[in-house]
């Protein structure tokens, strides 16, 4: 009879399955969340119980009042600086009272130590808290001695439970805290396991109204998956305010910072960072690691003139043209390939140059990731340069979108971008026309051009 009860006790505490997307439910496992949709999202959790009298119907509760925009009193935002002059970029000029933050990136990449340094700038005027849930304060403690850092005045707790952090974050009242990690969190108003969809959910958003109602800075440290997203429901995102993504490749010492949403600053900002043996420093001229260092001009490469966030960058395209045979490869790296087909194609019909029984290969130096369309020319001519065998001159440049009907559009902030080229030392330019500048840049030669065979027909003459 006992082990019928303890059957039939097993049998009905069933699962339910939630979507890391949106954090819709599901009785059974789906491929597909019938919420928003997308594939392979749903996970399995623990129904989480419901309150007694949670469906009971409350009285209505009062109006509130409520104002127009013009009688609000609303001050300017003050950033107050981290002293890591890269973070102050991406987070819009520092830190903001009150403000959430959350950032991600693969394990290993550099984001304690990150935070760590920016805690021990800040710990010389406010007060500071760092929450450790991944290690024991005995190891945050080895860190900060190996980065040569004091660490008098940051103060430490290692714990997971959501309850107490709050209770600390009330009796310490710091003005900075940091959570490492969100992951590792749990409340226990909830019986499902640290990590799962509503474990970081309600974690998230308690910390979020407590940094709210005391006016503390939040950074909230978070996993991400094998496809490189912030691990947890997209609500996470929703909820705070930055986020921020920690790029670059282990095997390099250079790091990248993006912020992809941000209330108090530019998107798509980045800062670069090199990782050294005393933690992670800034780098001054972040253009030099996008360039290859050539003693003498080479085939199938062109200098672009990009923008990432405010900051105008120089990155160095390379392309490669070789045989293909009956089935020719098409490969990016750091620029989209469905748009490198379309640009071969826009390159043989408009400017007469085949490449269909070729393989193509092309990429961007560093590491970077292009995503606007500015970069067309300089692949194009990256493209034509290793076709013909015949290096561009030294100190050239160009950007540009280019249409399918073969017209050049023009990049935003054109100036700017000349303006960054010629201090760095370039002297030959191809842009669209509507980019050239109404005064001549100092040492700077400027081709303006409206199509793609017009761009074309002056590399070869130069």
């Amino acid at each position: 009879m006992g082990s019928r009860r303890d059957n039939a006790l097993m049998a009905r505490e069933r699962t339910i399955y939630s979507c890391i997307e949106c954090g819709g439910t599901s009785p059974k496992w789906l491929g597909r969340c019938p919420g928003c949709g997308a594939w392979n999202t749903l996970e399995e959790t623990i129904p989480e119980p419901v309150p007694a009298g949670r469906n009971r119907i409350q009285p209505l509760a009062r109006t509130q009042p409520v104002a127009t925009l013009a009688e609000i009193e609303a001050a300017e935002i003050a950033h107050r600086p981290t002293g890591l002059q890269e973070l102050d970029r991406v987070l819009g000029g520092g830190i903001v009272d009150g403000a959430v933050v959350l950032i991600g990136g693969d394990p290993g990449i550099g984001k304690s130590t990150l935070l760590l340094q920016a805690a021990e700038s800040l710990s010389r005027s406010i007060t500071v808290l760092y929450v450790t849930g991944e290690e024991s304060a005995a190891q945050v403690a080895l860190r900060a001695r190996r980065l040569g850092l004091a660490g008098r005045q940051v103060r430490v707790l290692a714990e997971i439970q959501l309850e107490r952090i709050i209770a600390t974050l009330e009796a310490e009242q710091p003005r900075f805290c940091v959570i490492d990690s969100i992951q590792t969190l749990y409340s226990d108003q909830l019986t499902s396991a640290p990590g799962s969809v509503a474990q970081v959910r309600e974690c998230a958003a308690h910390l979020t109204r407590s940094a709210k109602a005391s006016g503390t800075a939040i950074v909230l440290v978070g996993h991400v998956t094998k496809e490189g997203a912030l691990a947890g429901p997209r609500v996470l995102e929703h909820m705070v305010d930055t986020v921020l993504y920690f790029e670059g490749d282990t095997h390099s010492s250079f790091r990248l910072v993006r912020a992809v949403k941000n209330r108090f600053g530019a998107v798509n900002e980045i800062g670069v960072f090199a990782m050294t043996e005393h933690g992670l420093k800034g780098v001054t001229n972040p253009s030099a690691i996008f360039l290859s260092t050539h003693g003498e001009p080479v085939p199938g490469s062109c200098v672009l003139v990009t923008l990432e966030g405010t900051r105008p960058l120089l990155v160095e395209v390379q392309a490669l043209v070789d045989g293909g045979g009956p089935s020719p490869r098409r490969l990016s790296v750091g620029l989209e390939r469905d748009r490198l087909a379309m640009l071969l194609a826009v390159l043989h019909r408009h400017a007469n140059i085949a490449s269909f029984d070729q393989d193509v290969f092309v990429n961007a130096v560093g590491g970077v990731h292009i995503s606007e369309p500015a970069a067309d020319l300089a692949v194009l001519l990256a493209i034509q340069s290793s076709l013909r065998g015949k290096a561009l001159p030294r100190g050239f440049f160009a950007f540009g979108e280019v249409g399918l009907a073969g017209e050049v559009r023009p990049a935003p902030r054109g100036q700017e971008r000349l303006k960054e080229a010629a201090k760095l030392g370039f002297a030959v330019a191809i842009v669209p026309r509507a980019n050239a500048p109404k005064r001549p840049i100092e040492g700077l030669r400027i081709h303006a051009v409206e199509r793609i065979e017009q761009a074309i027909d002056l590399v070869r003459d130069l």
